[in-house]
């Protein structure tokens, strides 16, 4: 059985995806686990991407989407295809470092904590800085999160207290803990666990598919993580930022999904929410 399956969602970025790729592929060299690797295609091999994929990496799988069906969504037809004992949804603007022994690395973690539905590694900006890449549910600090992708905080500062509750920003980041939830762009789920919760909640076309997935993991008992000595480069373009302050709901199509996901998120868990790691 494979034992790590490894799902990019392309969507018109061919050359992030088979940067990303190369990377994975010599991580998995030095694996001794059994992994696959799956590229979901959401844009219709517009950019030529499947082609790309078969005379560089014969190895990986090419899964045509059928047209963009989001984040989440791409993901689980990825996961679908290829059954293992662990599920790792990665960005495609990732990097594996080499030399890492990421892959092989995340596996033993999981096998060694039989508890933890879902882990994540510590993410770093290309630069090196920290990435915050685990957060709170905390109900106050996830109503204002909207304003953090505007970078409202930086136009009214008290919100800054509740951006950094949400983003753990009072956490050195240099131990492992559990949290509430893990960043999409590098998480790595337990079969068991997906068998009795399902996978992304496909409701969300992208955004909050992430911290939905951790809320109900907690909620049926199983452990979220964050492993701070296995990292990660993420570029993190924040497409939903892109345009700054409240025009960016009028103007950019990114920032409004983000914000629909926000809401569906909230009518979901309005009576249920809370926080399980503090």
């Amino acid at each position: 059985m494979t034992d790590i399956s490894v799902v990019f969602v392309n969507y018109r970025t061919k050359e992030d995806i088979l940067r990303a790729l190369r990377t994975v592929v010599a991580d998995a060299v030095q694996c001794p686990f059994k992994v696959a690797v799956t590229v979901v295609d959401n844009s219709g091999n517009t950019d030529q991407i499947k082609e790309a994929i078969s005379s560089e990496f014969p190895t990986i799988r090419y899964i045509d989407a059928g047209g963009n069906v989001g984040f989440g969504k791409g993901n689980t037809i990825g996961f679908k295809a290829e059954p293992a004992r662990y599920y790792f949804a990665l960005n495609r603007d990732t990097l594996l470092p080499e030399g890492g022994r990421t892959l092989e690395r995340l596996i033993r973690y999981m096998d060694e904590h039989p508890k933890v539905g879902i882990c994540g590694p510590k993410l770093l900006y290309p630069d090196g800085r920290l990435q915050y890449s685990c957060f709170r549910f905390n109900f106050s600090s996830i109503v204002v999160k909207p304003l953090k992708h505007l970078h409202a905080e930086d136009k009214f500062p008290f919100l800054k207290h509740f951006v950094d509750r949400l983003q753990m920003a009072d956490f050195d980041h240099n131990s492992t803990r559990p949290v509430d939830w893990i960043l999409g762009a590098a998480i790595v789920a337990r079969a068991t666990a997906v068998e009795e919760i399902g996978f992304f909640d496909e409701r969300y076309f992208m955004y909050l598919e992430d911290c939905d997935w951790c809320h109900t993991m907690w909620q049926k008992g199983w452990e979220v993580m964050y492993v701070h000595d296995i990292e990660i480069a993420h570029v993190y373009e924040r497409q939903s930022s892109k345009v700054p302050g409240l025009r960016a709901i009028f103007v950019n199509k990114v920032a409004r999904i983000h914000a629909m996901s926000w809401i569906k998120y909230l009518l979901k868990w309005f009576l249920k929410h809370r926080s399980y790691a503090g």
